[in-house]
């Protein structure tokens, strides 16, 4: 029996070590290879939105990952959620947007759910899986965002000390008003190991291992 292949496509080179680190731990046997390009999160960010051109690239790379021997293919960018879904009915391959089963675990938890973002281009796609998601599984959510302007500008411009200030402010805030917290964006999920265990009063839920345990609960089922 041939062992199984996972593609994995980011928008940025950054999180090829993340999930490297998630496979070679939930993901033990499992050959897994990477696109990178960190153009599509570039043209999302400069036009705001997912725009057709930007997605239709999403899907030709979902195609690329296919060819290229993938059994299963995982997107790590929430910002293309829309493009992978579109391109998970176009394949024959079961392909995952990073953030579907963050959003499931949270519908599961609780009732009023927080969403926190560095960027829009990530918040409204992220929002918007929770509330179809809860739709989904028949429950009803309330959901509280919260946008930390001016974060990612700090992580890019070389400042990740004011982007995790405040991201954590942002988390502290959150935690007084909902169940469970999502982030948004990988990039924050360490400002959560900084936080005291004190200040984590809800659960807060980042994709990628959420993500990389739902693969191996497929892939590896007991």
């Amino acid at each position: 029996m041939k062992p199984v292949t996972l593609g994995l496509i980011h928008t940025s080179a950054t999180l090829v070590p993340i999930f490297q680190q998630l496979c070679s731990e939930y993901l033990p046997g499992v050959n897994v290879f990477n696109i990178v390009d960190d153009s599509l999160i570039k043209d999302v960010i400069a036009k705001g939105k997912l725009v057709p051109a930007t997605a239709r690239r999403v899907v030709d790379y979902v195609a690329s990952a296919e060819a290229a021997g993938a059994d299963h293919i995982l997107v790590t960018c929430s910002s293309i959620g829309r493009a992978v879904e579109a391109a998970a009915a176009l394949s024959s391959v079961p392909v995952l947007r990073v953030d579907q089963p963050m959003a499931d675990l949270a519908v599961a938890t609780g009732k009023k759910i927080g969403v926190v973002a560095t960027l829009p281009t990530t918040l409204e796609p992220t929002a918007d899986l929770v509330t179809r998601r809860a739709r989904v599984a028949g429950k009803e959510s309330e959901l509280t965002t919260r946008l930390c302007e001016g974060a990612f500008d700090a992580l890019m411009g070389g400042n990740p000390g004011l982007h995790d200030q405040m991201v954590a402010q942002a988390l502290r805030e959150l935690s007084a008003q909902v169940d469970v917290i999502l982030l948004a964006q990988a990039s924050m999920a360490r400002v959560v190991d900084a936080l005291s265990e004190a200040e984590k009063t809800v659960p807060i839920i980042a994709s990628p291992p959420e993500a990389v345990r739902y693969l191996a609960s497929v892939i590896n089922p007991l």
